[in-house]
C-alpha cells in the first residue's frame, strides 16, 4: 500500500505517514486533521473560467461546502467560499452590496468607498467565508482538491455518471475505501467516486449515526 509522509511542522523531518488521504498538521506538530470526503459538480457548460464547485469534510464530521475550481493561467486552483462585501446606506444605515447603485431599502443612490482612503472601506468586493491560515495548509488544499477533479472528469465519461455534490450527508460503512487510492490501479480505471480517506481502516469502520446534517446546508449570512 502506498504510504505518504508529510514533514513535521517543527522541520525535524518525523512527519506523519498516511495512505489514502492528504493529511494536514496543525502548526505546532499536535493532532492531524484527515480530509475524508471531496464532493465535485462539474459545471461543464459554464462560460467564464469557473470549472467546478466542490465541498470538503474533515474527520468525517466537519463541511466546508462551496469551494470554486477556477481555470487560471497555470491550471486550476481553488477559491475558497466567500460572500459580497456591504456598505451602509449613507441615508438610511441599510447595509447593501459593493458597487450597487441604489439602497435596496430607501431608494436612494448610494456612493462607492471602495476609493476611499478610509482603512474602514478595503478596496475588494468579496471576503473569504472559510480559508486555511497557513500556507502549507492551502497548498494541502489545493493539490488534493484539483486531484479530485482531474478523477472526476474521468468519472463524468463513464455511463450513468451522476455528481453527489447536493446529496445528503449520511452515515454509510467505508470499509470498501481500504484499497489503495492509486497506486493499485489499471491505466484504464477510474476510482470511484470522492473514497473516504481514513488513515487506518479502523478509523474508516467505525459508525457515524449521530452525523446527518440537515440536506441543506445553506443558511443565509449576515451582512457586514
Amino acid at each position: 500500500m502506498q504510504t505518504r509522509r508529510i514533514a513535521a511542522a517543527d522541520g525535524s523531518g518525523s512527519g506523519i505517514g498516511f495512505d489514502l488521504g492528504i493529511v494536514i498538521q496543525q502548526m505546532h506538530g499536535g493532532n492531524a486533521v484527515d480530509i475524508t470526503e471531496v464532493r465535485i459538480k462539474l459545471m461543464e457548460e459554464s462560460e467564464d473560467r469557473l470549472r467546478a464547485f466542490c465541498s470538503i469534510t474533515f474527520d468525517n464530521c466537519f463541511v466546508v461546502r462551496d469551494l470554486k475550481i477556477i481555470e487560471g493561467t497555470h491550471g486550476p486552483f481553488v477559491a475558497m467560499p466567500s460572500r459580497k462585501l456591504t456598505q451602509r446606506c449613507g441615508r438610511c444605515g441599510n447595509k447593501n452590496y459593493i458597487r450597487s447603485n441604489y439602497c435596496s431599502n430607501c431608494g436612494s443612490k448610494t456612493r462607492d468607498k471602495r476609493n476611499s482612503s478610509d482603512e474602514e472601506y478595503p478596496n475588494k468586493l468579496y471576503a473569504d467565508v472559510a480559508h486555511p491560515i497557513n500556507q502549507h495548509c492551502r497548498d494541502l488544499i489545493q493539490n488534493y482538491v484539483v486531484q479530485e477533479y482531474h478523477l472526476e472528469l474521468e468519472r463524468a465519461k463513464l455511463p450513468g455518471y451522476l455528481s453527489r455534490y447536493d446529496d445528503a450527508y449520511e452515515s454509510t460503512d467505508t470499509s470498501h475505501t481500504d484499497s489503495p487510492r492509486n497506486s493499485s490501479l489499471g491505466a484504464s480505471a477510474v476510482p470511484p467516486p470522492h473514497l473516504n480517506m481514513n488513515s487506518s481502516p479502523a478509523s474508516g469502520a467505525k459508525e457515524r449515526s449521530d452525523q446527518v446534517p440537515p440536506e441543506d446546508q445553506s443558511v443565509g449570512l449576515p451582512k457586514d
